[in-house]
């Protein structure tokens, strides 16, 4: 694998990726809108930019043309259909053999068999409420992701936290697995389980969830 399209580039986790990406030895071709271009100003003599929405096809197809994988990121908050359209764009534009990992900031369950917590059924419920979130569009997206027979993987992360990387998390199968109980992970530890699916068969039709490696209970299950 050497080409890989980034579909939501300039956010910071886009950004986290396109640095591994540039780390592990890909050309990155990034998507970001064209009033976030700007926030990729270190890495633009090393990559290719793409503006426009993410949800796009043109735009999409244009930057995932030639590539041999698409990292993209689902907007946990987003409204009117920003993640399915997002999620669609991808699907119809990247190659046929593409390897597809999708982030996604809401616990959608492929098999429903995950344990939620009150705290996250919580923060669902707020959002809604808020109108701060579209829980709808993340559990549409998925669907098509699930239902496509594309090499996909959809990454469910914990509380993302700043700072400087422990190494690649841990990851199990379903919501409320002891080791998950942390529930926190480094951003950028988030973005280098991404780039590191996109080579890891193993992953294929999986929704991991993650957690720091360096977590008490990453740690306590050594």
């Amino acid at each position: 694998m050497n080409r890989v399209c980034i579909v939501g580039a300039s956010g910071k986790l886009g950004r986290h990726m396109v640095g591994h990406a540039l780390e592990a030895g890909y050309e990155v071709v990034g998507v970001c809108r064209e009033q976030s271009v700007g926030k990729l100003d270190a890495y633009r003599d090393r990559i290719t930019i793409v503006p426009g929405p993410t949800n796009d096809l043109e735009v999409v197809r244009n930057a995932a043309a030639g590539c041999d994988g698409v990292l993209a990121v689902l907007v946990p908050w987003g409204r009117q259909g920003y993640s399915t359209g997002t999620v669609q764009a991808v699907l119809d534009a990247a190659e046929p053999d593409a390897r597809l990992v999708f982030s996604c900031g809401w616990h959608i369950s492929l098999d429903g068999q995950d344990v939620y917590s009150w705290t996250l059924k919580a923060q669902v419920a707020i959002g809604k409420l808020l109108r701060i979130a579209d829980i709808d569009d993340q559990v549409e997206a998925c669907r098509r992701i699930f239902a496509s027979d594309t090499r996909w993987t959809v990454v469910r992360g914990s509380d993302l936290e700043d700072g400087d990387g422990h190494g690649l998390p841990v990851w199990s199968e379903h919501v409320g697995d002891s080791v998950l109980a942390s529930n926190r992970t480094r951003r950028s530890d988030f973005a280098l389980f991404m780039v590191a699916a996109l080579e890891d068969e193993s992953l294929v039709h999986k929704v991991p969830v993650i957690v720091g490696c360096r977590t008490p209970s990453a740690l306590g299950r050594r």
